[in-house]
């Protein structure tokens, strides 16, 4: 079941850093995500392991690779439109499917889904608005 975020950060965790740090029973699906770039929600925390959600799969994790990511003004979910849409084409709309971190621009960007087909383009924050 699916929770809201209590807060959105960065997992940057590379199989170089070593297992110890995800869940045994999240280890394969968590290294076939690639998180290094993800934005994830962070739905709990307890002494040994925090809960990630990246959309609809959730993930334990030692808390220690863990960054806080502040004002990010989407969720996985939200339903936006682009803001300008290019002269003779449709406004691109859609829900939050992907949350990536642009670590040398420091900021998000997002892409959508239209039903089942995810949209090629990533969208910055400025580019959309919610519907």
């Amino acid at each position: 079941m699916l929770r809201k975020a209590i807060e959105f950060g960065l997992y940057p965790w590379f199989p170089a850093h070593g297992y110890s740090y995800i869940h045994p029973a999240n280890r394969r699906d968590f290294e076939a995500l690639s998180p290094n770039d993800k934005v994830f929600e962070k739905l709990d925390e307890n002494e040994k392991w925090m809960l990630l959600q990246y959309g609809e799969k959730q993930f334990k994790v030692s808390p220690e690779l863990y960054s806080p990511v502040h004002n990010l003004p989407f969720s996985f979910g939200d339903t936006v439109e682009e803001v300008n849409r290019t002269p003779g084409q449709l406004r691109q709309w859609g829900v939050i499917a992907h949350i990536f971190w642009n670590f040398a621009e420091d900021k998000p960007y997002f892409r959508l889904r239209q039903g089942k087909k995810i949209l090629e383009k990533q969208f910055t924050a400025e580019e959309l608005r919610k519907i």
